[in-house]
């Protein structure tokens, strides 16, 4: 029988406290940026912060990761090799890295793992990163289960990470060069400005608004996708070779983290349960979740499984609003007075958000003031649908969004067993066991024989549970001092004093996992020519490069800016496949063979690689 494989839900975190709640929700792991060089330029995080985090986490064996994943420039090595110090000793269980630069640092060993910035989207990719040290290698959001099969095997023995849940990037992740090319805000150096959110018109070769099908408007968000969503796919994806299972969103609040990790954290439950043995949690602790969970509640663009397998390939988009609809709650009766009557599905709330899409497919929102049957009273100058008919949807639930904000949603405890006995002299020893492994026991400093009238055991126990301002919880009690009496202090002091050496020793057991020496060849990039897709923007970068074999054409966007004709993005994503116009199908003529994309930002050309089934985005940078 195979071993059991260790299975990881990583959440994000904006800050500390969203990371402690991700814990207590359910996460094996939480990622958080540090106060620079994150992927998120507005997610930063002291380190004395992250230090609070791994306090807070490693005592139920949850790791905490910190995104290191923008490219460095010369001036920021010096700061970057200060702050990986800083975070190896506090205690932190793994960088998330994309420049190569950093291997070439003079770091602590502390662990790596490969970001999805570093584009591994080949099994020679990945097996490179795996070669050069990497310890787990998040895969790109684009794989298909049979993609990520083989990558895992490529991947040995470092693990393999999949997105599960949250936004798509719609271009491969690391390889999108278009908010440095049009806004001068580059996604990574952490400025992403969301150019695939913008709407765009849709033109042909020579700037004619395209002629859609059903009456559709040229102009819409034609890159914007829906958010990704696997959580009936999570035995698939283990069955597949990938350990841990990420949740996108270093950006979203803590209700949104609290909601989807609780979620998945049941669902990985569930298959573990189900796995006969053959899969188990990475962390410890009992979660109880005091709601229930569901993501849709929480921010999304509509779901998909993306690529998971060939039938998710064309409901992947969100053209007509790149904002967060809502859940369907109902439809307008007309106006009355001053308010709207409506027939609602479900109980609204003074302060809830409600949308619509008007006449011209827009999304159009107002907030609620008051509600009174079935009328709701808005904001005045608010606007509101004319015609009766029209569906509503709730993008923020006033009630629902109250409960998420309290700090009793969830709380997480480690199992404990207690045995209480005596030794020959009568001194009282409590032993402790937990569900990590750890062993403890102390001894009373005096002996205990007097004997009471009446049985001790149900007092005894009630001590013991009070475990309250601590991780523990009890699960089982043998008490064998039978009718002897010990008064309740001198057993709150052993209480007290065996949790502390159950900490002790796990304190002394877990210790963050260590990057070993790698004896890279020499050779490995022979042949290879690195270009502007390859990120290198330090000479620590170029200097790996080099000494491994590579040549190098151009460096990155960001300090060496091209000029002309400058392909942005690949996505996976094909708009002619979205539209039922696939170059390869019988509809290829629906629309024209050239198409362009128009906004004030600027002008894209698409191009389709239909051999590998691809889509590649151009424009023209002066």
């Amino acid at each position: 029988m195979s071993p059991t494989r260790l299975l990881e839900l990583l959440s994000p975190a904006r800050d500390a406290d969203t990371a402690i709640a991700a814990i207590d929700h359910g996460a094996d792991a939480v990622y958080i940026g540090a106060d620079a060089f994150g992927a998120r330029a507005s997610a930063c995080n002291s380190v004395d912060d992250i230090a609070r985090v791994v306090e807070y986490a490693h005592p139920f064996g949850v790791k905490v990761y910190v995104t290191l994943n923008t490219i460095l420039y010369d001036s920021e090595l010096a700061e970057a090799t200060s702050l990986v110090r800083s975070l190896y000793d506090i205690g932190v269980d793994a960088l998330i890295v994309q420049d190569m630069g950093l291997l070439g640092l003079d770091l602590p060993p502390i662990d790596l793992h490969a970001s999805t910035q570093t584009d591994a989207r080949t099994p020679d990719k990945i097996k490179f990163l795996a070669r050069i040290g990497f310890s787990q290698i998040v895969l790109p959001r684009e794989f298909s289960l049979e993609e990520i099969r083989a990558a895992s095997v490529a991947a040995a023995p470092a693990a393999t990470e999949v997105f599960v849940h949250g936004a798509l990037c719609v271009c491969y992740s690391g390889d999108c060069h278009a908010g440095a090319i049009l806004a001068g805000r580059s996604a990574n150096r952490g400025e992403c400005p969301q150019i695939c959110r913008l709407p765009f018109r849709l033109t042909d070769g020579n700037g004619r608004d395209v002629r859609l099908p059903d009456g559709m408007p040229a102009e819409r968000h034609w890159l914007s996708t829906a958010d990704m969503n696997r959580i009936d796919y999570l035995g698939d994806l283990a069955d597949a070779g990938a350990t841990s299972f990420k949740i996108e969103g270093r950006l979203k609040p803590a209700a949104y983290v609290k909601n989807v990790t609780a979620a998945y954290s049941m669902a990985l439950d569930r298959l573990v349960a189900h796995s006969c043995g053959r899969y188990a949690r990475a962390s410890y602790g009992k979660v109880d979740v005091r709601f229930e969970p569901d993501p849709a509640k929480s921010f999304n663009r509509g779901f998909t499984p993306y690529f998971l397998t060939p039938a998710h390939t064309r409901d992947i988009s969100s053209w007509q609003s790149p904002k967060w609809t809502g859940i369907p709650v109902g439809y307008t009766l007309g106006r009355k007075g001053g308010g709207l009557r409506i027939k609602a599905s479900c109980d609204l709330h003074n302060g809830d958000g409600l949308g619509y899409f008007d006449e011209n497919g827009r999304f159009t929102g107002f907030r609620v003031n008051r509600v009174d049957g079935d009328m709701i009273y808005l904001a005045p100058g608010a606007k509101t649908p004319a015609a009766p008919g029209v569906t509503l949807y709730r993008n923020n639930d006033t009630a629902y969004e109250t409960m998420m904000a309290g700090q009793d949603t969830a709380s997480r405890s480690i199992g404990v067993a207690f045995v209480l006995r005596s030794d020959r002299c009568g001194r009282i020893i409590l032993e402790a066991s937990d569900e990590r492994g750890c062993e403890a026991a102390v001894c009373s400093a005096e002996p205990y024989t007097d004997t009471a009238r009446s049985e001790q055991a149900q007092q005894r126990l009630g001590i013991m549970e009070r475990l309250g301002n601590t991780i523990y919880r009890l699960e089982k009690l043998d008490d064998r001092l039978g009718k002897t009496f010990i008064p309740s202090k001198a057993l709150a002091a052993l209480r007290r004093q065996v949790l502390d050496e159950l900490d002790r020793s796990w304190r002394i057991r877990y210790s963050p996992r260590c990057r070993k020496p790698t004896d890279i060849p020499a050779d490995i990039l022979k042949g290879f020519t690195a270009t502007y897709h390859d990120n290198i923007a330090n000479s620590e970068a170029e200097r790996f490069y080099t000494s491994h074999g590579a040549g190098i054409k151009e460096h990155a966007v960001e300090i060496d800016t091209p000029h002309g004709e400058v392909r942005v993005m690949t996505t996976r994503y094909c708009l002619r496949r979205s539209l039922g116009a696939c170059l390869r199908g019988s509809y290829a003529d629906k629309l024209p063979d050239k198409l362009m994309l128009k906004a004030p930002i600027g002008t894209l050309r698409l191009e389709f690689d239909c051999d590998n089934c691809r889509m590649q985005i151009y424009t023209e940078n002066p």
